[in-house]
């Protein structure tokens, strides 16, 4: 492609409401435009690389036996409402009505849909087991759009189903599934982790993410140093936190201190002085369980796992209350919240009763007790409801979790019958009797891995795209007015064709230093510059996006000296 004529319009400066780099870049170098909020388009460079993911996947998927199909994403109520989604999905789901007023709405996710079509046609054992995919877009009402292409409102994603006939069997699909997203992932150059992971609206017994470690990810994991127990911190074991020394002494008066501006735990251990750390206090947070409100108390250097609390009380959710509800229900102001006197429903962490002579909301503004013990001072259910943290002990070997943040790429699950015993969606084993299809579903944000990657993969200059994704793998850079560093670049970008090298020439009419910065904000792996000077010498540069320095070729060996480095980049 010559740059001439390609659609690349990039920018100098990103909106201010774009903060994640893969944001700013992909905006930036022209890769996609905002239509509207977490609604993008891509331009002809973000279709390049999402053509050559999509192409990663199909080939993987289809080397593990799956088969595409494509389902539609304006989808009448009725498989929802089979399913018991319709509600469950609440304002998440894009809900539409036709003239007529049938009720429809656009595809979050498509499980029912597909147990729909497999009820329909596969009736016996000997057509099982079955792993039909798509890529397709799906449409979620997030509340609040962010970050580009990580959390949209319409997205493409790859979401295969498989259909077994016992749990042993989905078991095998499932780890079947596992392997193929290590080879998808790999060969996108990504550095990740497989985590346990809860698995929400899906529903099922068991799944995994596959997340992309980034610092700039929204998502929290921890993983073992010594083994490979890794978990979404939602869902992850919390092994027992390391003591304060205050935690072996003797139970001492309660008793209860002015503390005035004392709403968070920093202000209160820094209230307290030299006396105190946030592992002496109590956190006392008011949560709102379906129809009760309930108090959460985990000791004040831990986080309230808030999935953790929702499970212990059977829950689909809690909510933090407000600071009205929590003046009613206990007459003080946010932060001077605590267990002693509290007369609802009280659930505490292990590692919060285990604290001798604590620091607590006295729930009296502006009053906090210290020296408040479980078991004297109050009683409560105790059930693990705090986060995993680092430091933690592993719950699976002697070694201690570390905190990440990621990016969710990829997330697998054992359905079990959840959808096909709802949906009747049977086949018949040998014997003629009847059961329900044992299911599994494998989603990848495929639009979402662009911005990903870019996440793992760029410096202060632009995108440095891993060679598999990349829009191009060379571009060609004639630099000076003279017409023969041109020619010969017209020459070797056709040489290079000739050789299956996908190639961008740019042959604008533009400064030097406006093509390479070009260049960089692009991401395109090789460099060639053809100038003048080197061309009176019988020399190139070429270099590579990763690295600082250039290297000197002969002219006659551009072609066979670009393949030599193409080879190095795909390992």
């Amino acid at each position: 492609m010559r740059y001439s004529q390609a659609f690349i319009p990039t920018v100098k400066e990103a909106p201010k409401d774009a903060t994640m780099p893969s944001h700013v870049l992909m905006l930036r170098a022209g890769y996609a435009r905002m239509v509207g909020a977490g609604i993008y388009e891509l331009l002809p460079l973000g279709v390049r690389v999402l053509h050559k993911i999509e192409r990663i996947i199909r080939e993987e998927m289809d080397a593990a036996g799956a088969q595409e199909l494509l389902m539609p994403t304006f989808l009448p109520a009725e498989y929802f409402k089979e399913s018991g989604r319709w509600d469950v999905y609440g304002p998440t789901l894009l809900r539409i009505e036709d003239r007529k007023g049938g009720e429809y709405h656009l595809a979050p996710t498509h499980e029912e849909i597909v147990t729909d079509l497999v009820r329909r046609e596969v009736r016996s054992y000997r057509q099982l087991p079955l792993n039909l995919y798509q890529i397709q877009l799906k449409y979620r009402d997030e509340p609040r759009p962010r970050a580009g292409l990580l959390r949209c409102r319409e997205f493409i994603m790859k979401d295969a189903y498989s259909f077994d006939v016992s749990e042993d069997a989905a078991q095998q699909s499932y780890a079947d599934m596992r392997d193929t997203y290590h080879r998808i992932f790999q060969r996108l150059g990504l550095e990740y982790r497989v985590v346990e992971a809860d698995s929400g609206a899906i529903g099922g017994k068991q799944s995994a993410e596959f997340q992309v470690l980034a610092q700039t990810g929204e998502d929290r994991i921890v993983a073992c140093d010594r083994c490979d127990y890794a978990a979404n911190v939602e869902v992850a074991e919390a092994g027992r936190a390391e003591t304060h020394e205050s935690g072996a002494a003797e139970p001492a008066a309660l008793e209860k201190v002015a503390t005035p501006d004392t709403r968070s735990i920093d202000e209160v251990v820094a209230f307290f002085g030299g006396k105190a750390v946030a592992a002496d206090t109590l956190k006392s947070l008011l949560y709102i369980a379906g129809d009760q409100l309930v108090l959460a108390v985990v000791r004040g250097d831990h986080e309230i796992n808030e999935i953790k609390l929702a499970r212990h009380l059977g829950v689909g959710e809690v909510l933090l209350a407000t600071d009205g509800a929590v003046r009613e229900a206990t007459g003080t102001e946010i932060g001077f919240v605590g267990p002693v006197g509290f007369e609802g429903r009280i659930i505490a962490d292990p590692d919060a009763i285990a604290v001798a002579n604590a620091i607590a909301g006295a729930s009296e503004t502006p009053y906090h007790y210290r020296n408040v013990n479980y078991g004297r001072d109050f009683e409560a259910e105790v059930a693990s409801i705090r986060q995993a943290a680092s430091g933690d002990r592993c719950p699976a070997c002697e070694g201690r979790l570390q905190l990440y943040r990621g990016i969710e790429g990829g997330h697998i699950f054992v359905l079990g019958t959840h959808y096909s015993e709802k949906m009747s969606a049977t086949f018949l084993d040998e014997e003629g009797k009847s059961h329900p299809f044992v299911m599994g579903c494998y989603g990848i944000g495929v639009s979402r891995l662009i911005a990903a990657v870019i996440e793992q993969h760029h410096d202060e200059q632009g995108i440095r795209w891993p060679l598999p994704v990349a829009p191009y793998e060379v571009i060609v850079t004639p630099i000076g007015k003279e017409e023969a560093p041109l020619a010969k670049a017209t020459e070797i970008y056709g040489a290079l064709r000739a050789h299956g090298v996908e190639a961008l020439l740019d042959d604008r009419n533009e400064r030097p230093g406006v093509k390479f910065k070009d260049a960089d904000l692009l991401g395109i792996p090789i460099r060639l510059t053809v100038g003048s000077r080197g061309l009176e010498r019988g020399t190139l540069e070429l270099k590579k996006r990763t690295e600082a320095a250039s290297t000197d070729i002969p002219v006659d060996d551009a072609v066979a000296a670009t393949m030599a480095a193409l080879r190095e980049l795909r390992g």
